[in-house]
């Protein structure tokens, strides 16, 4: 298990640093050709607003302008309810259990290895499970934000 956390955080850091993305990333860029290497303890967490206790670390872009890559920590036992975002996320679970569905009742599990791709504005539900926090690499292809289902309404 441990093996398999290292090679997943090593080929989610490896595909960030070739991504040709623009931006503030939390880790400093390389120039000149030199590749982007940042171990675990190296990333720079900082809490999602919109969602308490989540972390983010970015490693190319800015999730706040356009297209980004980052690191993800959702602590065990987090539920959130039906939502949306604006722009396509792909998801790699690197530790924990994360749940997603259009509700409850559908949700799925989904543990480490796993590969997620949300299409952008699909109203679901998300979460971690209970026994440990949930680690994943993320990747937007425009800013990222989150909308309660009652304001990614058609009709608001």
């Amino acid at each position: 298990m441990k093996r398999l956390f290292v090679v997943l955080a090593a080929v989610s850091v490896s595909m960030a640093a070739c991504s040709d993305r623009a931006g503030r990333p939390a880790v400093a860029e390389n120039e000149g050709g030199t590749p982007l290497m940042v171990s675990f303890a190296e990333l720079k967490w900082t809490e999602l607003p919109e969602v308490k206790g989540t972390q983010f670390a970015v490693l190319s872009g800015d999730p706040k302008r356009g297209e980004y890559t980052q690191m993800r920590k959702i602590p065990a036992r987090t539920d959130n309810p039906l939502h949306t975002h604006s722009s396509q996320i792909k998801m790699v679970i690197i530790s924990g259990v994360l749940y997603v569905g259009s509700d409850l009742a559908s949700a799925r599990d989904f543990g480490p290895g796993s590969v997620i791709v949300l299409p952008a504005n699909w109203v679901h539900v998300s979460g971690c499970r209970a026994g440990s926090d949930c680690v994943f690499y993320q990747e937007g292809n425009g800013k990222f934000d989150y909308k309660p289902a009652a304001e990614a309404s058609p009709n608001r």
